[in-house]
């Protein structure tokens, strides 16, 4: 493997350094290609379990509410899964630069394969929308990351910023797409999705001279021969996966509830592979494989934390739908603009909490009792929802839409918290042989937390409301707690983490 080239030759001009809010001129850059991304991702998965359970012929899918949310579940769980191929990728093949670009193009490409009304090409979008994320989501990360020298106190500030952006998409996007979706037809939403995508790519190529990593080649490339071998191995393990699972479809076996069993299956060996890599390698140090130890951790609390908020658009949209106000002053709107509700509450919060930061600077709390506050949050917020879904003789009430708003802002406020701080942490801890692998093990926790909801919702609607939600709840409470116990350790052990 290559030694990785001078890296005083891939940065930004000295002048970009706080040329964006006291940032790096770059931040701006890829927190406008998030701020698409995630209009087109968000935006789609807020109309994705609304119209797997529609019915047919009023343009769904026609499944049910639990087993919608199931697939719904495993659709994310491929999308992070593929996380891990697209860190790699760019440390070994790609590069940063390239690894976005052409996620980016994958993604479009499969939200306007999604705008055809047909099954087939729904898959097939789905199938697209998963590699192309799994390629950009951990190495737009990893590139804001390179932005910064490690011990640099706007780190987290900035991982606040570009998260704040992430949510101006995540606000935005359902309001356009929930609104062509419920009101014009579900394919319309997908096609909105589908030009925002294209938006993000355009102004990510014309800003490509702000950013750090920038060079067509890998940072940690590939030897020639060992890269064309890599290239013939993994376009023959497509193909061969490909037709295995058209085979075992034809032949019956591979069914969808197989399918996502398999997925969730994956999504618990993955991470617990990736860590035993990384634990073993002899490119990581002792001093790097000491940092990984409490890294476990948080990679659990965000396997706690996610597996909540994921339901924000899955088990929480199908009670909107169903169970919750959808007039305010005589105003109708989607049930689906409720997803809106939680990203206007992280991008109010996220320059709150980057200020907060900012100002404090190494008196801020520890990343850990940062990551611990947003688990709880996350509980909260389904134990908030116990209370207006109780005390009904069946199915056949219907809650303020305050219940729903004030569960959006205990989430949103955690995850503020959680995610900033957890991947301003993983591009610490990260081993620097293994940057944008690590970055996508932070996605694997993800990948696990939709892969336990593609489980766990199937019991929605099955038993009830305020058990199913209080359960869930309590069990992250409880995860939050035990990474305020562990504090002490994690503050130790993860320097020069603060």
């Amino acid at each position: 493997m290559d030694e990785p080239a001078d890296p005083a030759a891939d940065q930004p001009p000295a002048r970009d350094d706080h040329a964006f809010l006291g940032h790096p001129r770059g931040l701006a850059t890829l927190s406008g290609l998030e701020v698409w991304e995630r209009f087109s991702f968000l935006g789609m998965q807020a109309i994705l379990v609304l119209y797997f359970a529609d019915g047919v012929a009023d343009g769904g899918l026609g499944m049910a509410p639990s087993a919608a949310a199931s697939v719904a579940a495993a659709y994310g769980t491929m999308v992070y899964l593929v996380s891990v191929a697209g860190g790699w990728l760019a440390d070994r093949i790609l590069g940063s630069y390239r690894a976005v670009l052409w996620g980016g193009i994958l993604i479009a490409c499969g939200h306007y394969a999604m705008a055809v009304p047909a099954t087939a090409m729904t898959w097939t979008g789905l199938g697209l929308i998963s590699a192309g994320t799994g390629l950009l989501k951990p190495n737009v990360a990893t590139m804001v990351g390179k932005l910064y020298r490690t011990d640099d106190d706007r780190r987290d500030a900035g991982f606040a910023l570009y998260y704040m952006a992430i949510n101006i998409g995540a606000f935005a996007g359902p309001l356009v797409t929930g609104w062509l979706g419920e009101h014009e037809r579900w394919h319309w939403g997908f096609s909105a999705a589908a030009i925002g995508m294209t938006a993000g790519l355009v102004q990510y190529v014309l800003g490509r001279r702000h950013l750090a990593g920038r060079r067509h080649s890998a940072e940690y490339a590939l030897a020639p021969d060992a890269m064309r071998r890599a290239v013939w191995w993994i376009t023959g393990g497509l193909l061969a996966a490909a037709a295995l699972a058209t085979l075992l479809a034809v032949a019956g076996w591979l069914t969808m509830d197989r399918f996502v069993d398999l997925l969730t299956l994956v999504s618990v060996i993955a991470p617990v592979a990736c860590f035993a890599v990384m634990f073993r390698s002899p490119r990581v140090t002792r001093g790097e494989r000491g940092r990984l130890r409490p890294y476990v951790v948080l990679f659990l609390a965000s396997v706690a934390f996610n597996f909540i908020l994921f339901q924000a658009y899955s088990t929480m949209m199908l009670l909107a739908s169903t169970n919750a106000e959808t007039t305010i002053l005589g105003f109708d709107f989607p049930a689906s603009w409720y997803a809106s509700a939680l990203g206007a509450f992280e991008v109010a919060l996220a320059p709150v909490v980057a200020t907060l930061w900012a100002r404090m600077g190494h008196r801020q709390p520890h990343a850990s009792n940062k990551i611990a506050i947003g688990v709880v949050l996350g509980g909260l917020s389904f134990l908030l929802m116990v209370i207006p879904t109780s005390g009904h003789g069946g199915d056949a009430y219907t809650m303020a839409a305050w219940w729903i708003v004030g569960s959006y802002l205990l989430l949103g406020l955690g995850d503020v918290l959680l995610e900033t701080s957890g991947m301003s942490a993983t591009s610490k801890l990260a081993p620097k042989a293994y940057r944008s692998q690590t970055m996508a093990l932070w996605f694997l926790s993800l990948a696990l937390a939709n892969g336990i909801q593609a489980q766990v919702v199937k019991v929605y609607g099955h038993v009830p409301d305020p058990v199913y939600f209080g359960v869930n709840g309590a069990v992250a409470v409880a995860a939050g707690l035990t990474v305020f116990a562990l504090a002490p350790w994690l503050r130790r052990t993860m320097h020069p983490v603060h």
